[in-house]
């Protein structure tokens, strides 16, 4: 994905919606979305608000929408996903996070968990949810971070230069925490706040995590990704190389995913607003102690 308006393509979106349809047919494994339904719940507590018309976008799966229902918190659901959309599913539509089918300021609120990470234009897609919410609307989202599956990252690296003399890219960038303040500026949201969540799940093998990742949706989708058949000694070289560096005492491997929060506000006049520069009562050097230097006064001990 790109912090930058001019993106490239880091993400073939086509597969990254086949591979949403094709879990969703086999299985959806749901533990990583319903932990972080969990969280979103915890989140909106402290807002003291009902929401009267709510959207979700591009979440795996119905359990937010259904979630966000049960809850009381919103009056009409509506939902928005690239896939995992059931036949007569109401209120829900297919469609992609890059290009949202909705009328400017009709939501109170927008969620989504855990897709954000996979479009190739970031900015663009929260320009876009921001755009869709009213004044003073909410939007609380939840994508995978940088240190995201870092375990199975350096295993495969570390097996791929050993044995085929080359890494090639196998795991998908993860977007960096520190940007994402940045972007929900540019985005024009309010008040934006992000904070994150490192999870770890443990597996009594390699294989066991690459099967959950393909019953989420998670294998690689990268436009770069390499089209030769991985390597039947490089897979296990990395299942080994897994085993020896990131196994418990009790044998168990750990596999880190970073949940990444971030949430705005739809820009209104009755958000509080930063003071003007010189408007201050108090001095800082005054609450400090201390002496306060001008401008062009150098500092000495």
């Amino acid at each position: 994905m790109s912090g930058a308006s001019d993106h490239r393509n880091v993400f073939d979106r086509a597969l990254v919606r086949e591979r949403f349809r094709r879990a969703h047919s086999r299985g959806f494994a749901p533990f990583l979305v319903e932990h972080a339904i969990a969280d979103l719940a915890l989140r909106l507590a402290p807002v003291s608000r009902e929401f009267a018309i709510a959207l979700d976008v591009g979440t795996p799966g119905p359990q937010a929408a259904i979630f966000l229902r049960a809850s009381g918190r919103a009056g009409a659901v509506f939902r928005a996903a690239l896939a995992g959309i059931s036949p007569g599913e109401a209120g829900a539509i297919v469609a992609d996070e890059e290009a949202l089918p909705f009328a400017h300021e009709r939501f109170d609120l927008a969620t989504s968990l855990l897709s954000l990470q996979a479009v190739n234009d970031l900015p663009g897609a929260l320009v876009q949810i921001r755009r869709a919410l009213k004044p003073d609307g909410l939007f609380v989202g939840c994508l995978l971070g940088g240190a995201s599956l870092t375990e199975l990252r350096q295993s495969f690296m570390e097996a791929e230069a050993e044995v085929e003399g080359g890494a090639s890219p196998r795991v998908a960038p993860f977007v960096d925490v520190r940007e994402l303040g940045g972007l929900l500026q540019r985005a024009g949201f309010a008040l934006p706040v992000t904070d994150v969540e490192p999870v770890t799940v443990r597996y009594a093998d390699p294989f066991a995590l690459m099967r959950d990742l393909r019953a989420m949706g998670l294998t690689n989708a990268l436009v770069a990704r390499r089209r030769t058949p991985l390597r039947r000694a490089t897979l296990m070289r990395a299942a080994a190389i897994y085993a020896e560096r990131f196994a418990d005492p009790d044998g168990k491997l750990r596999a880190t995913f970073e949940l990444v929060w971030l949430s705005g506000w739809a820009p209104h006049e009755s958000q509080q607003k930063p003071l003007r520069p010189g408007s201050a009562k108090a001095r800082l050097a005054d609450a400090l102690g201390g002496r306060e230097f001008g401008a062009g006064e150098k500092a000495r001990p």
